[in-house]
């Protein structure tokens, strides 16, 4: 979810953000604190031993357009999902310095998400407790504000 802090300048100056994904398919999203705590809890637990796959997701499956009515509907002001071309990203990548290969990868990874690569791990995620409303009200809307003054 904290990746969305990355486009406060959108969010707030554009009244949009912008990802390469599917607007009307939901979207894995996760707090870092429920990283963390799960991080935390893995380590604390004696019987781990680190081999497992243990996929961990916020408790909604939002899709980026749903994501973008509860943003309006937190931070009081229209907000809208734009799609942007796996091509416009990898454009915008580049310009950023990212080498061949991180374009590569970073697009092939994003274009996974579309073709159901997630799936199989939501059937045996355990969700976390953060939702995307919540983190919106506690995290979002206060760096919202703060950027907006």
């Amino acid at each position: 979810m904290e990746s969305f802090l990355g486009q406060l300048g959108a969010i707030c100056g554009q009244g949009a953000f912008y990802l390469t994904c599917a607007g009307d398919l939901p979207l894995a999203s996760i707090a870092t604190r429920d990283i963390a705590g799960t991080a935390a809890d893995l380590l604390a637990d004696l019987s781990w031993t680190g081999q497992e796959n243990l996929p961990v997701f916020g408790p909604d499956r939002l899709t980026p357009d749903g994501m973008a009515e509860v943003i309006s509907q937190e931070l009081g002001r229209p907000v809208t999902y734009r799609r942007m071309s796996m091509d416009d990203y990898a454009s915008l990548l580049r310009s950023r310095g990212a080498s061949d290969q991180a374009v590569k990868d970073t697009t092939e990874a994003f274009a996974a998400q579309d073709l159901g690569i997630y799936d199989a791990d939501w059937a045996i995620a355990k969700p976390t407790s953060t939702d995307f409303r919540t983190w919106c009200r506690e995290v979002l809307k206060p760096a919202a504000d703060a950027w907006a003054s």
